[in-house]
């Protein structure tokens, strides 16, 4: 198995510190509002990644956080006028309702900020005894020039880091890209009692404390977006190798942007798309397959026609198990082929060919044994990638909250009783009403199709 190591800049032998148990820390969100599709991407990409390593390794330990102390929910609770915590519940349990209808598995372990400060204080501590870290005016501060390695990941050099900075550098700071790992908090903001009085911890402090103390000094993976290499990343490393002098991670694992309409995605510009108003579009394997269909590593464009192009994939697929639903799958491992795609840096755009070739192998099977054999290989391979995960009749059927399927089917035996009797004036106008409910049909040998548009 390989990976692509944004550390290296290229591709290697997946090989864990432990081969008995593997450990991969991601990233989570900030519950301050809800997630986007750009959001989703990481989560979607690291549960495949799990599912991939699960095959391969007997034990996985996958984490990924949620931060629940930032600015940014500080500033939504005061505009609310709410606690800190009524904003982090809200908006983490729709982020946990969004990935649900993904199909992503939850993590072994979602920690939560508030749930290790002592580890973050403990750390910042270490960091603080060992020189790598100063006080000043209330503040605790990472000391770049300590660790000679900063900027390695990033492949940035100090100097243009600093040119670059897009606020002023505080006068306390004794380098321009020291960075906080503590900072006071005044009476109206949350804060936490710690050996530097009342304050709360930087962002980048969080994710190395919990990372060290759910999986290890050392972990295996460390995944998360490509905009967080730089600060986020870069800094978890340059402090997580002072604080415990080892190697902090093995592999980093980065997904890359998404665009929408070929622009980037922004408030600025309007073009936020929320995963909730994506699945009122769209059942969530639409989305999840939308996700993967571009690789991991790569920029992917959203446009108006990704989701009906995607939902025309689905039905192929779908398509293909309904006209096997009398044949038993045959209990088998998925092809080698899709295995060997996932396991070249989870090529998805691979996977996902030999996926659609087995449906066209199964559309045109020969015999009962050879059907039962691509149905459970389809079967075990879409699993692997989370899709699938419903009966066919479910799947065409779609949304019939408003209409009801008896209503439905009701209306395509009368048509078909139309077209028997030959009164197909009454088999064509009642083809054109089940039409307006927006619901599409297909006579095959089988018999009368629908789902839902």
């Amino acid at each position: 198995m390989q990976l692509h190591n944004t550390f290296s800049g290229r591709k290697e032998d997946f090989v864990p510190g432990d081969p008995e148990r593997v450990t991969m820390y991601v990233c989570g969100p900030t519950v301050y509002s809800y997630a986007h599709i750009g959001n989703a991407r990481p989560a979607v990409v690291f549960d495949v990644l799990a599912r991939v390593l699960r095959r391969r390794f007997a034990r996985v330990e996958y984490v990924r956080n949620i931060t629940d102390i930032d600015d940014k929910i500080n500033k939504a609770a005061a505009e609310q006028g709410v606690g800190i915590e009524v904003i982090t519940q809200r908006f983490a349990a729709a982020y946990h309702e969004d990935l649900e209808a993904l199909g992503v598995a939850p993590p072994d372990v979602e920690p939560r900020v508030t749930e290790h400060l002592p580890d973050i204080i403990a750390m910042i501590e270490r960091l603080v005894a060992k020189g790598h870290a100063y006080e000043a005016e209330g503040h605790v501060l990472f000391n770049v020039t300590s660790f000679e390695d900063y900027g390695k990941l990033s492949k940035r050099d100090r100097r243009e880091m600093v040119a670059g900075a897009r606020v002023e550098v505080a006068p306390y700071k004794k380098d321009p890209a020291d960075f906080v790992l503590w900072k006071p908090s005044s009476e109206e903001q949350p804060g936490w009692d710690s050996p530097w009085g009342r304050g709360r911890p930087g962002w980048h402090i969080e994710c190395s404390a919990m990372s060290a103390a759910l999986l290890g000094e050392t972990i295996d993976i460390h995944g998360g977006g490509h905009d967080l290499v730089f600060p986020h990343h870069e800094n978890e490393r340059a402090q997580s190798c002072c604080a415990h002098g080892a190697q902090y991670v093995r592999y980093w694992v980065h997904n890359g942007f998404l665009n929408v309409n070929s622009e980037k995605m922004s408030k600025s510009l309007g073009n936020v798309l929320l995963v909730r108003d994506l699945l009122a579009q769209a059942p969530g394997e639409v989305v999840r397959l939308a996700l993967l269909t571009g690789h991991y590593r790569h920029p992917l464009d959203w446009n108006d026609d990704t989701l009906p192009r995607t939902r025309k994939q689905l039905d192929r697929l779908y398509g293909a198990l309904r006209d096997v639903a009398d044949v038993e799958a045959e209990d088998i491992e998925p092809p080698e082929a899709f295995v060997a795609a996932l396991e070249d840096d989870l090529n998805t755009p691979a996977a996902l060919a030999e996926l659609f070739e087995l449906a066209r192998a199964l559309n045109k099977a020969g015999d009962d044994a050879e059907r039962a054999r691509l149905k459970g290989q389809l079967l075990a391979a879409s699993k692997l990638l989370g899709f699938l995960g419903q009966s066919p009749e479910s799947w065409f059927a779609g949304d019939t909250s408003d209409l009801g399927a008896e209503q439905i089917e009701n209306l395509i035996a009368a048509r078909d009783a139309a077209r028997k009797a030959k009164d197909f004036a009454e088999a064509d106008r009642l083809r054109d009403e089940i039409t307006a409910l927006g619901v599409t049909i297909e006579d095959s040998p089988q018999g009368t199709r629908w789902r839902m548009e």
